[in-house]
């Protein structure tokens, strides 16, 4: 009710489409994991059947229903996604708002090392990770959190080395208010509005990450399927049965989309 309250208040395409699209596909993933029962459940009588009232997008050729198994793979991906930039946003708050906040050398050290890490995209870096780390669910989203430390980083450090020298820091060090509390309860509510625009820009690059090393075989591992899973376990299959491609395909865009168009919402509100 919250969310139509504040649609209606505010006159933001961007943001409301956005919405839409995210809500409607949390809402299908919420009523597969009420009423859909195991998706991994294999059904000898059930294999490669067509489009149907039962099997929206058929079943695979172990008797598993497509879509059940896309809206499973869904709320994966989603979880892996919020993990990873739930790392990568705390971590980057703390180190850029220690080099931000202080500057000198600290954030001469600081910023050299995000520099270097950030000359590397965000995929090759969770490589790296990975490799250390193993694969598997909880070693991709430490990878891929570590992979995104370095922009949110560098987000939060500009925004608050701009804030340190307004008149409202300043009146807080003068009431002998600590160094910690100026920066978290002072500085951190007045960054909040570009960071909610880069959180949705991470959750989609985080969701496209996880699909591509998933579907190198790197990532998630069964019974934890995600999307990107699901499209390597289908890409032999491809010309046979194309909705098990389409199925996480098209999922994966609109999830991607949706978080876009949240994010430019965002950004036009600030």
């Amino acid at each position: 009710m919250a969310v139509i309250r504040y649609l209606k208040r505010h006159d933001n395409a961007y943001l409301r489409a956005g919405l839409i699209i995210t809500l409607g596909l949390l809402l299908l993933v919420l009523l597969n994991r009420l009423f859909a029962g195991d998706v991994n459940a294999m059904d000898a009588s059930s294999k490669n059947l067509g489009i149907s009232l039962a099997h929206p997008m058929g079943t695979d050729k172990f008797g598993r229903d497509i879509f059940g198994r896309v809206m499973y793979g869904t709320r994966v991906s989603l979880m892996i996604a919020a993990g990873t930039v739930a790392i990568g946003v705390i971590s980057g708050i703390v180190i850029g708002a220690f080099a931000g906040y202080f500057g000198g050398i600290l954030d001469t050290v600081i910023s050299r090392i995000v520099d270097a890490l950030f000359a590397f995209p965000s995929i090759l870096l969770a490589l790296v990770f990975v490799s250390l780390l193993g694969t598997g669910t909880w070693q991709l989203v430490l990878s891929l959190g570590i992979a995104f430390i370095p922009s949110f980083a560098r987000i939060v450090r500009a925004e608050y080395l701009r804030a340190s020298a307004r008149d409202y820091v300043a009146s807080a060090r003068l009431q002998g208010a600590s160094h910690l509390r100026v920066m978290f309860v002072h500085i951190l509510p007045n960054v909040k509005s570009v960071l909610l625009s880069s959180i949705m820009i991470g959750f989609n690059n985080a969701v496209l990450a996880e699909a591509g090393l998933s579907f190198l075989g790197i990532g998630t591992k069964p019974p934890f399927d995600s999307l990107g899973q699901m499209l390597n376990d289908a890409r032999g299959q491809i010309l046979l049965r194309p909705l098990l491609v389409l199925g996480p395909g098209i999922t994966i865009i609109l999830l991607v989309l949706g978080f876009s168009l949240i994010g430019e919402g965002l950004r036009k509100e600030v």
